[in-house]
């Protein structure tokens, strides 16, 4: 190949390689000098670029800059230590070096026959972490069913519901869809109404119950009860329950224990997706958020949120590891192998939607084995402590409500509006995010409960210090004076 770069070779790896990580290292030691959320208008990259590739090769420098003149400024610098929107992201040094050896190698491990060492890691680091969040033994891989590594919660969530739903088919009958039932909150994620419409679950019988302010937005069980009675009544079905622990408005923590007996009294299938919450849960003092775990059929949680593993990387465990198989299967012959044929193996392209799977869990173990159990429960720790700091300062401010109780790194609040007025409270809360990330200083996000629209301030980027913290309450205060000025003004 003409012009330089060569498909592979290893000194020219290595040169430019170095090179590629000197930029990402001189990235992250200037990433507080750019405006956290992008500036930029929509389409700004078309004005850019040209409209077709290069006939002849660049070189990686001319690349490199325009990733620093064009490429940047449109990002949103999720690993910002400003960075306190939806929920975190996190990149690590371990987890970046676990993704680059996954790029290196670059299989494509969809059986044990295609690496062997790529299933097997993934079956023992997948203990590993279900030891360390206590999880039950027929979640190990000793067991009945077993942990795998899904791309998202998203896709966790949607391949228990399509588990769950052929084994009550098989049961009642393949005609009987449109009797098949799903429970969750309205606080559930929306990927469970996403997952019930790929799965072909009826829209009348996605049943996502209201929550309040009494049960501080979490299912609540008598309600769950009542509903599934009526529901029997009419000659439905129910046949699924999602519950959460960490919603993502505002991190409610629905009752594991009391929703498992319901779910286990009415035979349904009981999923806990505890994504951002899960990784909070290998420190002991926040463990028993996930009790009840015990009676689930399936639990899921996102390495790539709040344990320093980059994206992507969702820990899905499962007790029956037979019900996922048999909806996900295929055997076509250009696929048979002995050991498969034999059933010596696990076959992870048979627990999830695609074939094709990436060496993932090679990040978590770097992670783990990297930082070490107590490090990680260390900086678990040291996110909800910085929070806990945030909500003090809100409650200290009599402009400012915390609106409910922060249980781990995210925190619900609202400026309050000078004439209790609840539209203008809506519009006043509306710009002072807006005035807050135009700045560039931070990034929060927004959500809605019960009409009400509230901040929230998330913390967990790995470089967020105390400082950042403090700096971001400042900008919070004085975004806030202006917008309030302005309305005593009016």
């Amino acid at each position: 190949m003409e012009g330089g770069l060569k498909p592979m070779d290893s000194e020219q790896l290595r040169e430019n390689a170095h090179r590629m990580v000197d930029f990402i290292a001189d990235y992250y030691k200037s990433i507080e000098s750019f405006p956290v959320l992008s500036q930029v208008e929509p389409g700004y990259l078309h004005k850019l670029l040209p409209d077709a590739a290069p006939d002849r090769p660049e070189s990686l420098q001319q690349v490199l800059e325009d990733v620093q003149a064009k490429i940047l400024p449109g990002m949103t610098h999720w690993q910002s230590p400003n960075y306190f929107a939806y929920y975190p992201s996190n990149s690590s040094i371990a987890g970046f070096m676990g993704e680059m050896l996954s790029a290196g190698l670059n299989i494509v491990g969809f059986s044990w026959i295609t690496s062997p060492a790529a299933t097997e890691l993934e079956m023992i680091v997948l203990d590993w972490l279900a030891k360390l969040l206590n999880l039950p033994d027929d979640f190990l891989s000793t067991g009945p069913g077993g942990g795998v590594i899904q791309g998202t919660a998203s896709e966790a969530v949607l391949v228990v519901l399509l588990a769950a739903r052929d084994k009550f088919l098989s049961r009642i009958g393949k005609s009987s869809l449109d009797k098949l039932v799903v429970y969750s909150s309205d606080q559930t994620h929306s990927s469970m109404q996403k997952a019930c419409q790929i799965a072909g679950i009826y829209p009348e019988n996605c049943r996502a119950l209201k929550t309040d302010a009494s049960t501080n937005y979490a299912l609540s069980p008598d309600l769950l009860d009542e509903v599934i009675s009526q529901d029997i009544s009419t000659g439905l079905v129910p046949f699924f329950l999602c519950a959460t622990v960490g919603t993502t408005s505002s991190t409610a923590v629905d009752p594991l224990p009391t929703l498992a007996t319901v779910a286990k009294r009415n035979g349904m299938w009981f999923h806990i997706d505890a994504a951002y919450a899960g990784s909070a849960c290998i420190c002991p003092e926040y463990r028993p958020y996930i009790d009840g775990v015990e009676d689930a059929d399936s639990f899921n949680m996102n390495a790539h949120k709040w344990f320093l593993t980059n994206f992507d990387c969702s820990p899905l465990w499962i007790k029956d590891r037979n019900a996922l198989i048999q909806a996900l299967s295929t055997n076509p012959e250009y696929l048979k192998n002995k050991a498969s044929q034999a059933n010596m193996v696990v076959d992870y392209r048979d627990w999830q939607i695609p074939l094709g799977r990436r060496f993932r869990s090679l990040k978590l173990w770097m992670v783990l084995r990297l930082y070490g159990v107590q490090n990680l429960q260390q900086y678990i720790r040291n996110h909800i402590e910085l929070a806990r700091q945030f909500e003090g300062l809100v409650s200290n401010d009599p402009r400012f409500e915390v609106v409910t109780p922060r249980v781990f790194s995210l925190v619900c609040f609202r400026l309050l509006s000078p004439d209790n007025d609840g539209d203008k409270g809506n519009k006043l809360n509306r710009d002072l995010l807006d005035a807050v990330n135009s700045t560039g200083k931070i990034f929060i996000s927004h959500t809605v409960l019960l009409g009400t629209y509230i901040l929230r301030f998330a913390v967990g980027a790995p470089l967020t210090e105390e400082r950042h913290v403090h700096e971001a309450w400042k900008v919070l205060q004085d975004e806030a004076s202006k917008l309030l000025a302005t309305v005593q003004n009016n």
